[in-house]
């Protein structure tokens, strides 16, 4: 969602990741119960939903940020290496710009 900019459960299903659709509905059902994310009708389509972060989960940016740059520098990643030069350079602003770009409209 962060850094993918992706919303809807099928966006999230296509990932790279291949995450099974038992698991994704359970990990996007316990993430709500959690208050991290939030889910609402889509308004393009009454029968389909997206997710956004609440404030709860956008404060947890840079807690994923810090497992990002942990990873990539013990564990081979997949990150893209544009994002991975941009948070080893400017890693609060790029915190900031990401946490800004998936606050939803009641945390703006």
């Amino acid at each position: 969602m962060v850094f993918a900019g992706k919303s809807a459960y099928g966006e999230f299903l296509q990932s790279e990741e291949k995450i099974a659709t038992n698991i994704l509905a359970d990990r996007l059902v316990l993430l709500e119960s959690q208050q991290i994310l939030s889910k609402e009708v889509a308004a393009d389509k009454k029968s389909k939903f997206t997710y956004r972060l609440t404030e709860k989960g956008v404060d947890l940016v840079p807690v994923i940020v810090e497992l990002i740059l942990w990873g990539s520098k013990h564990c081979p990643t997949i990150l893209e290496p544009a994002l991975l030069q941009e948070l080893s350079t400017d890693k609060a602003g790029t915190i900031a710009k990401y946490q800004h770009r998936v606050q939803g409209p009641e945390n703006q």
